[in-house]
């Protein structure tokens, strides 16, 4: 069984970055990543995770239709113990009280800071070693 991290954006380039920042990782097959670029897209990827694991949830939130806050109580209710952060370009403080509030593990400024986000991935998946 693989890892899987669900990285949900509206903007197409994102799966880019990511797979570049994620190179070795994706390489190596630690994880694999899926990219969503809506919320309903989101909740069908995970609907049909097939022989993958769900280990993390990265949306951003302001996509349009649903955006991600109202995107993470449907990602909870779904997987209530995989953490979901929660990634934006504005970090202000009602938006991280909602996020918050609706059960964010995290929150993310962009431009991402992919060496603290390499770090929660690597605490992930140590969690889940010791649980194994």
């Amino acid at each position: 069984m693989s890892f899987l991290i669900l990285v949900v954006d509206d903007e197409t380039d994102v799966a880019d970055l990511f797979r570049q920042q994620f190179r070795r990782e994706l390489r190596s097959r630690r994880f694999v990543m899926d990219f969503a670029h809506s919320a309903q897209d989101a909740l069908d990827r995970i609907a049909v995770s097939g022989d993958t694991c769900l280990i993390l949830v990265l949306s951003d939130i302001n996509m349009p239709g649903t955006t991600g806050l109202e995107l993470l109580p449907k990602i909870k209710a779904a997987h209530p113990d995989v953490p979901v952060i929660m990634i934006t370009a504005y970090g202000d403080a009602e938006t991280r009280r909602k996020a918050a509030e609706a059960g964010a593990a995290g929150f993310l400024t962009k431009p991402i800071d992919f060496e603290a986000l390499r770090q929660e991935v690597d605490r992930r998946l140590a969690e889940i070693d010791r649980a194994a």
